[in-house]
């Protein structure tokens, strides 16, 4: 499972991405909010672990544009803001658990285990999108269009995830390898390039209009109406 870590304080990061490895979570790292709310919407994570004051824009402000964007997944907010009112203004804001700062790491691991446990209907919303004539179904790694449905690698449908949750948009080689692969992964650019071809056969196998363009010198776009096809 991959933890998007939105935290302003670096020494904790440092801390907390090995204690989230060791406990079997691959995890991605940012320090603002700005970022944090552009990781949300463009990649594909199982759970958020949201710090409350952050630069650029605060931990509620960002919680409550996701949630108005539909991103539904478990979001545990940390927060050195610990009275009740503190409390309550979080989980109002979309949070589903909140851990006040200091706290210890075997906590944190064990509410964080409780968030991505939660039953299968739970997670429904956030487990299928729908982009365009496809729908991706990320819990059960398969991908329908319009005449049949094929099943995906693990990769595939990370990938494809993240250019489903930003259609239209163009994304760079290296968000598109810091999203899916891990920001800290060692892994040459034709294995990017190799998957892009997956995709781009999986489309065509379940009869979807949808488009998946190189940009050259820039990264990939993905057209989920096909819009540019008149002008390949």
């Amino acid at each position: 499972m991959r933890i998007l870590l939105i935290e302003d304080d670096k020494a904790l990061c440092q801390v907390l991405q090995p204690t989230l490895q060791a406990a079997g979570f691959a995890s991605d790292c940012c320090h603002t909010g700005a970022d944090g709310l552009h990781l949300l919407k463009t990649g594909y994570y199982d759970a958020c672990i949201l710090d409350r004051m952050l630069p650029e824009l605060d931990g509620l402000t960002l919680l409550k544009s996701a949630r108005a964007d539909g991103i539904s997944i478990p979001v545990l907010m940390l927060t050195a803001l610990g009275q009740i009112g503190d409390r309550v203004e979080g989980l109002d804001a979309g949070a589903d658990d909140y851990l006040a700062k200091p706290f210890d790491n075997r906590e944190l691991l064990a509410r964080l285990r409780a968030l991505v446990r939660r039953p299968a209907d739970l997670h429904e919303t956030a487990h299928r999108i729908a982009c365009g004539d496809l729908v991706l179904d990320t819990a059960q790694l398969t991908l329908t269009g319009p005449s049949s449905t094929v099943t995906l690698s693990r990769r595939e449908c990370d990938l494809l995830a993240a250019f489903c949750r930003a259609p239209g948009l163009l994304r760079a080689r290296a968000v598109l390898l810091g999203s899916v692969w891990g920001s800290a992964a060692e892994i040459e650019d034709c294995s990017l390039d190799s998957y892009i071809c997956f995709i781009r056969r999986r489309l065509t196998a379940v009869g979807s209009r949808a488009v998946l363009r190189t940009v050259r010198g820039a990264g990939y776009r993905f057209l989920p109406d096909g819009e540019e096809n008149a002008h390949a």
